[in-house]
């Protein structure tokens, strides 16, 4: 099948790829920002825990304060 846009995309594809095998940093710049996403999605990871540890205290922490809250929430009590 020769339509142009499949010419065009195999040239242009191939172009692409063959910068991307010969460049000479190229592998370099992958490595460093596997390593950078890396350390963002630890940094990441540790905060969620952190706040969802300190969450976790304080909801313990009132639930023994308050106990189950007085009862509120349930359905109206009609007056005879």
């Amino acid at each position: 099948m020769n339509h142009p846009w499949i010419v065009y995309l195999s040239a242009y594809l191939g172009v692409r790829v063959h910068h991307a095998r010969t460049a000479p940093t190229r592998g370099a710049s992958a490595v460093e920002w596997v390593i950078i996403t890396a350390i963002i999605a630890g940094v990441a990871l540790g905060l969620a825990t952190l706040i969802r540890t300190l969450v976790e205290q304080q909801q313990s922490e009132l639930q023994q304060n308050f106990g189950d809250g007085g009862g509120g929430g349930g359905a109206p009590v009609e007056a005879p």
